[in-house]
């Protein structure tokens, strides 16, 4: 009789039940993973592995135990490491809030995707700049006030609260103020492994403090000898300043303000969200398609209920820049080549999984909620889903190439799932 593909998944849960050399309590989600109540603190699964003698970091080991104890799917040293949590960068801090971010520096295999975690004080300004490269923004809590004039001489001005998003295209010139009492956040993602690299990001006081003042005079049209207004920039750079929220409006632009089309604002905030097929959650898909504008960075933010996954698929337009928000998560990146290895996440953590990787995420909490956001260096997103290629393939051939029954493919669903539940 032939093994189905249930049944080979169901005996790769029984082998990993093995942990430090003791059976664990069998209870598995309905992808036929075990969920280990417990786990020691030594690398040690099965009869194989040892104790650590010379001790470790326990509070790391604790966020990370498919680093500690593999699952035994997982294989190679092929796999880099792909994960970074911003609790490990660098804290910038300033009068008007602080900044930490995530580069190539930090985690290697992102050469395509850095990122910035920002807080605003209630007035404190980003100041005016622009860069290099394309800069993709949302915030996380509080509200902001956002002010950009693209390179056409139109401007926009509007006010973004949680979950509400950005995008400019390089160059665009733009400024962010905070509004919120307490302070607000906002992420920052950039299609750039560096964006703070020398030429890549541009503060308007570092220019202005480095032209001759009769260049400045003759640019701005100052009478000769006279005082010039900037005498008093800031002759240090800094990106964070603290302010005052004003009551100016936004100046009449000639051509005319961003709307439509052009647009640089998406109300995430105010946008629903799409159920998933495979009811095991939800997700917002925001790119060229919703979001005209956004040609250079698309987005989806996921949300995947208790012991849920986001369901095995790849991504054929490109590599994959993940920011985890809320819950606790696991997933598994394989390469091919027989080359295999899984991360474990949690709040604050980021990731980048290589172009054309087949991987899962899953929620590892059986309570709470987990969200999250997918970046890719595209103009939309695209997923291809194992499932729905394998069910809308010729079943014979599928069977023959996997060894398993032709009955077990036709059980699997045509309809690509994207998020599937935890029965």
């Amino acid at each position: 009789m032939r093994t189905t593909i249930f049944q080979i998944l169901a005996l790769c849960g029984a082998l990993s039940t093995v942990v430090s050399g003791a059976a664990v309590e069998q209870r598995t989600t309905k992808h036929l993973r075990p969920v280990r109540e417990k786990r020691g603190q030594d690398p040690i699964v099965g009869v194989k592995g040892a104790p650590i003698l010379s001790g470790s970091n326990e509070a790391i080991v604790a966020q990370n135990p498919s680093q500690l104890q593999p699952p035994p799917t997982d294989a190679g040293t092929g796999v880099p490491n792909l994960k970074w949590s911003f609790s490990l960068s660098n804290m910038l801090l300033s009068e008007g809030g602080f900044v930490r971010e995530q580069v190539v520096q930090d985690l290697p295999a992102s050469k395509e995707f850095s990122a910035a975690q920002n807080h605003l004080k209630k007035g404190a300004i980003r100041q005016m700049h622009w860069h290099d490269v394309n800069e993709w923004g949302i915030v996380t809590n509080g509200s902001l006030l956002v002010s950009v004039v693209s390179s056409s001489g139109q401007n926009q001005l509007f006010q973004a609260d949680t979950g509400d998003i950005w995008y400019f295209p390089k160059g665009q010139g733009h400024a962010i103020q905070g509004l919120s009492e307490q302070g607000a956040e906002y992420l920052l993602v950039f299609d750039n492994g560096d964006f703070n690299a020398l030429g890549t990001t541009f503060n308007i006081d570092d220019w202005l403090v480095h032209t001759p003042p009769s260049v400045l005079a003759k640019n701005f049209g100052l009478p000769k000898n006279s005082t010039l207004p900037f005498s008093t920039v800031p002759k240090t750079a800094g990106s964070i300043n603290p302010g005052k929220v004003g009551s100016e409006p936004l100046p009449k632009a000639l051509a005319g303000e961003l709307t439509g089309n052009s647009s640089f604002y998406f109300p995430g905030s105010k946008t629903k969200f799409t159920e998933a097929p495979g009811k095991g959650g939800r997700y917002l898909a925001v790119d060229s398609t919703n979001f005209p504008i956004s040609k250079g960075l698309a987005a989806q933010i996921v949300e995947v209920d208790p012991g849920a996954m986001r369901e095995l698929h790849w991504h054929p337009n490109g590599g994959e820049w993940l920011y985890f928000m809320e819950g606790t998560a696991r997933g598994t990146v394989w390469l091919g080549g027989g080359q295999a290895r899984t991360f474990d996440f949690v709040v604050g953590d980021t990731a980048v999984f290589p172009d054309n990787s087949g991987h899962y995420i899953e929620n590892t909490s059986p309570t709470a909620r987990l969200r999250y956001l997918e970046i890719f260096k595209s103009d939309h997103v695209e997923d291809f889903s194992l499932a729905q290629w394998m069910a809308l393939t010729q079943p014979d051939m599928v069977a023959q190439i996997l060894n398993i029954s032709v009955e077990a493919v036709k059980a699997t669903k045509k309809e690509k799932q994207v998020i599937v539940k935890n029965n």
